[in-house]
């Protein structure tokens, strides 16, 4: 029996054709002049940092979103502040490299008005490991490691409202109320939904 023969499709919309592929390959990187990028005073005792959070995420971000190397990323960060007609200076490599280690990411997005809709879940991404094909083909010279990330996503507008990432013997049930403290405390948490491997009494 012959197999079917596949569809051919003719492209009669060239234009929007044409459009469609050079949107592909545009980038607009927005840059609010009123970021706060200097560092300010935190309380605690020793010199403030130069540079905010906020700094140190936007070079990181750079660095991940065009799989650069951190001096690469750098000077990226540079070309773009000055495009963008800002005098702030760019940290270096080694600075961003320290504190990343303990950078609190701020993750944007619209509060609702009328109560959050929580929905938590993990799972788990392969940090450290063989490819699968050579794992099958010659074995694994070591044991691959895994870590759990753990979400929270707002169920009507699915963006991640909260994350934590931990090593993958932690339980999902601990992790549920640092999730929740990343919630902004003036924004009302409707429900909050979870799977099987949640307690059911801390949902409630």
């Amino acid at each position: 029996m012959n197999a079917p023969a596949k569809p051919k499709y003719r492209t009669t919309n060239w234009k929007d054709y044409n459009t469609a592929l050079k949107a592909r390959g545009s980038l607009l990187i927005w840059l609010d002049k009123d970021m706060c990028w200097h560092g300010s005073a935190s309380g605690k005792r020793g010199r403030r940092p130069k540079y905010s959070e906020a700094a140190i995420q936007f070079c990181l971000t750079i660095k991940g979103l065009f799989n650069l190397a951190l001096r690469h990323a750098m000077g990226m960060a540079q070309s773009l502040l000055r495009l963008s007609g800002l005098d702030w200076q760019v940290p270096d490599f080694s600075t961003v490299s320290r504190r990343q280690k303990h950078l609190s990411v701020t993750i944007g997005a619209q509060p609702t008005t009328t109560g959050l809709h929580l929905l938590i879940d993990s799972t788990g991404i392969k940090m450290l490991g063989e490819g699968e094909w050579k794992t099958k083909k010659h074995g694994a010279d070591y044991r691959r490691q895994w870590r759990k990330v753990h979400l929270g996503i707002d169920s009507a507008t699915l963006e991640i409202r909260a994350i934590e990432v931990t090593d993958n013997a932690t339980g999902d049930a601990p992790m549920l109320s640092c999730l929740l403290d990343q919630i902004p405390a003036d924004e009302t948490v409707a429900s909050v939904s979870g799977d099987g491997a949640y307690d059911t009494k801390r949902l409630s």
